[in-house]
């Protein structure tokens, strides 16, 4: 393979066939959390358990596929270790999760050789203890491994959403497996402490990491503009190409605007629900003085009490605030558009400053 007159090393071959027990004696040398990789933890228990049931009742299961670092040295290799995984993490930590005993098989698991054992419920170590034969079939278990050798990271994160295209991955996800410094500076984003304690919607599939990315695009424009996945994806080819955007500069503005949310909003806040939100109450906050920090809180607080009153409230002559709440509304149903976040962010200005003028203009009529 070549890429602008560069020869790129690239071979995929499978591994030497070894057993289960083996590659738990070389967890330690295998990367877990290479950056391209969605997050861990997506799969349920009753996932994790199911692919035991069939690892015991000897089906086959999918191949995986490992950066193999045993053959050439490079600076994809971050933590220095022989392997990494590319596709196949969830099913690794299943494994690994029974081995080291974080897992038990289903309570209604039936091992087909044997089916009058009653071993639901069981751990590795039960079976290791009572039921060695069963245990042996763990152990010996045989898995399928591609060896990946490559110097280049672009070839891994193009294998890695390949081997994931017929799977549901999020946009998210797909923009962490790209190259470039956008990828990165959002992974940093949104390892800051208000996505990972303030926010209440989920982070396991790298919602937070959306979320980053939607401000590090309005902040790097510096102004409003429409956080789709076609412009986020775009925003994230631009910068391969860009030389010298300030978008170091971008992520942190990004951070300290997210330092001051950090403080204002209270961990796994009712406000923070969900992802809409975030952009207009980040650009409310980066535009406010931060002396006045200290209530924006309550303005969201009364402002969302009176947006969810005036949704089962009819008004046969609505006021300006009625009007707005309902102009609000509306701009929801389109939270990425930039029309909408706009119009939203508007609002929220409006009324925040007459907030801070009268702390009860939220407070509905007796």
């Amino acid at each position: 393979m070549s890429e602008g007159g560069k020869v790129t090393m690239f071979q995929v071959r499978p591994f030497e066939p070894k057993t289960l027990l083996w590659w738990m004696d070389e967890i330690d040398d295998i990367d877990r959390e290479p950056v391209y990789q969605r997050l861990g933890k997506v799969w349920s228990s009753e996932d994790k358990a199911y692919l035991i049931d069939s690892i015991l009742n000897e089906y086959d299961i999918p191949k995986f596929y490992l950066a193999d670092f045993t053959y050439v040295s490079t600076s994809l290799n971050h933590k220095g270790k022989k392997f990494a995984i590319i596709d196949g993490k969830q099913r690794f930590e299943a494994i690994s999760d029974f081995y080291e005993g974080r897992l038990t098989l289903a309570k209604d698991f039936v091992w087909t050789r044997d089916p009058s054992l009653k071993l639901g419920g069981l751990s590795y170590r039960d079976l290791k203890a009572s039921y060695p034969k069963v245990s042996s079939k763990f152990e010996n278990f045989s898995i399928s491994v591609m060896s990946v050798i490559t110097d280049d990271e672009a070839t891994i994160n193009e294998l890695f959403v390949r081997l994931n295209n017929s799977k549901p991955l999020t946009g998210s996800e797909i923009r962490n497996a790209m190259v470039g410094p956008i990828p990165t500076l959002i992974r940093q984003l949104a390892e800051h402490s208000f996505f990972q304690t303030r926010v209440r919607f989920k982070v396991n599939r790298m919602q937070g990491h959306n979320a980053a990315a939607k401000l590090l695009l309005i902040e790097h424009r510096g102004k409003l503009v429409d956080t789709k996945k076609t412009q986020l994806d775009n925003f994230v080819d631009e910068s391969i190409k860009a030389e010298n955007a300030d978008f170091n500069r971008a992520a942190e503005r990004v951070q300290a605007v997210l330092d001051r949310m950090d403080r204002i909003f209270v961990e796994h806040d009712p406000l923070l629900s969900s992802q809409g939100p975030v952009t207009p109450y980040y650009w409310l906050v980066r535009n406010a003085d931060a002396r006045e920090d200290p209530v924006v809180r309550e303005f969201l607080l009364r402002f969302d009490a009176r947006r969810r009153l005036a949704k089962h409230i009819a008004t046969d002559e609505p006021g300006e605030l009625e009007q707005d709440l309902t102009t609000f509304e509306l701009m929801n149903r389109n939270t990425n558009d930039q029309g909408s976040l706009t119009s939203r962010c508007s609002i929220l200005r409006r009324w925040f400053d007459r907030f801070l003028l009268d702390r009860n203009i939220l407070t509905p009529n007796e």
